[in-house]
């Protein structure tokens, strides 16, 4: 962004741009106005060092998409929530971080997860070799130990396995998720592709990458591929529907050299981009609005949406990229909101390709398997005023202390899907289903009693049962805010004409 302005400014000075009197006026006034903005930014107390440097690039550049935000306080290298580390000792994670996920609630979550995998093999025809583990986003790597631990009961599958991979952008994570899988004493090595060290409990390798685009896609490959909790933490753009009245009464003149897309004779429906921009000094979350359960232990936001007053290169393609938008723009008119994830229509193609091939990676036999578990609906509909902050297991605001709260987005599974059946014509996709039915078609009810029964047979307390069954009603519960109900599971698997359905998508276990 910097150069970009530096550039600008070696241009004028070489020539290349010389404005007339009236232009050096407004630029004069113009420079003015910046030395007074960034002495009164000097001024502010900024909630973070992340808040501080988002201001300062805001300043340089104007107000950023949503997309552009929530990236910055997820992974900037100072201060991002997964890879600033601003606390000291932070954990993220359980009762004592900000949020609690399935696998750390009950182990059951992550053993049918396991067991799902395994289905998907045998009914796949239990290739003998190249199988490959692939978990987005691991956490603490606790899902996988789970799976694993699973697996390992399944000799044939298990040796079937040539590795493990695990897409980790946090140093501090990956380095959690090696202490467990492979222990606290176990070397980590680097290589071009990631970071390497050896499973204690498989003795298979596990290769740690920053990107999903770094492993290898091999056509022989059967890869089996579960994102959880991964998907919502993609960066959205954000839209609204204005009512764009007409610009011009007659054809523009033959001297007009301005953009022809911007002028029309007819009012018309247009989208308009929300962006990032600091909130007025000397805000408070009544003068900002701030809902009262977000603003309880918060101090107001440093930052707000507005809406884009002119289209932006995002708000001319992405609203465009699938009937189900322009349908909404026609339906419901000024006012309309959207929100739009391109990174999740990335990685959906790319789980696709790597289970059925596409034309840059040719797959003569599609094999292996995607599974996606996350919160969003599951009806079609594209999610609106959904971003969320969450910080010590309680909602704030999204703008409130930036890199401190985990940022978060409903996930739009009907755009998932349509990215994978468009990137690759071998596979097919099945759901979004609630998870309390996927999780209860995989037998987790049994599985929790069985555990119930084995915790009272070894003379565990009354207390430790309780939890075992607590756990398990918490991962189905169907209430209103429950996760049986507002999570899904949706599975990328390849196509057979019909023949067979996954297991938990209404179908059943195939030997």
């Amino acid at each position: 962004m910097r150069s970009i302005a530096l550039r600008a400014a070696r241009g004028c000075l070489r020539g290349q741009f010389t404005p007339s009197l009236p232009c050096r006026r407004a630029a004069q006034g113009s420079r003015s106005l910046s030395v007074t903005a960034a002495r009164r930014d000097e001024e502010r107390q900024w909630s973070t060092p992340l808040a501080k440097q988002l201001a300062e690039a805001i300043s340089a550049t104007g107000p950023v998409p949503l997309a552009s935000y929530m990236r910055m306080c997820l992974t900037a290298d100072v201060g991002g929530y997964y890879t600033g580390a601003i606390e000291e000792g932070r954990d993220q994670f359980g009762v004592k971080g900000d949020f609690v996920t399935s696998p750390e609630i009950s182990q059951v979550f992550g053993e049918l997860i396991g067991v799902w995998f395994v289905a998907e093999w045998l009914a796949q025809g239990r290739q003998k070799q190249g199988v490959e583990l692939i978990e987005i986003g691991p956490g603490r790597g606790t899902l996988m130990a789970d799976m694993l631990r699973t697996i390992r009961h399944f000799k044939d599958m298990s040796q079937s396995i040539d590795a493990i991979y695990m897409v980790e952008a946090s140093p501090t994570l990956r380095m959690a998720q090696k202490n467990l899988l492979c222990g606290e004493d176990a070397p980590m090595t680097e290589s071009k592709v990631g970071y390497h060290s050896i499973c204690k409990s498989t003795s298979l390798p596990i290769v740690w990458t920053e990107t999903i685009k770094s492993i290898p896609i091999g056509p022989e490959k059967m890869p089996f591929i579960v994102a959880h909790e991964f998907f919502d933490a993609l960066p959205i753009h954000v839209f609204q529907c204005v009512d764009e009245p007409a610009t011009q009464k007659s054809p523009a003149a033959s001297t007009d050299r301005s953009s022809p897309s911007s002028k029309t004779s007819q009012p018309t429906l247009q989208w308009r981009e929300m962006l990032v921009s600091p909130t007025p000094p000397g805000s408070t979350h009544s003068s900002l609005g701030t809902p009262p359960s977000q603003s309880r232990s918060t101090p107001p936001p440093d930052f707000q949406l507005t809406l884009a007053r002119t289209p932006t290169r995002h708000s001319l393609y992405l609203p465009e990229s699938s009937p189900r938008y322009r349908a909404i723009r026609s339906r419901t008119g000024p006012g309309a909101l959207i929100e739009i994830c391109p990174d999740a229509s990335l990685y959906a193609a790319d789980l696709a390709a790597r289970v059925g091939g596409s034309a840059a990676h040719p797959k003569p036999r599609p094999s292996g398997a995607a599974l996606v578990l996350d919160y969003g609906p599951g009806d079609g509909s594209v999610p609106v005023n959904s971003l969320r902050g969450i910080r010590r297991h309680e909602r704030v605001s999204p703008f409130a202390e930036p890199g401190l709260a985990d940022l978060s987005a409903d996930v739009d599974f009907a755009a998932v899907a349509e990215s994978a059946l468009r990137s690759s014509a071998a596979v097919e996709v099945h759901g979004p289903v609630d998870q309390a039915d996927f999780l209860g078609a995989m037998g987790g009810r049994e599985r929790a009693e069985a555990l119930a029964r084995a915790a009272r047979g070894r003379g565990a307390a009354d207390a430790e049962v309780a939890d075992v069954e607590r756990a398990w009603k918490r991962l189905v519960d169907r209430g209103p805010g429950g996760m049986g109900r507002l999570y899904k599971a949706l599975a990328i698997v390849p196509e057979n004409g019909g023949r067979r359905r996954p297991v938990g998508f209404g179908g059943d276990v195939e030997a």
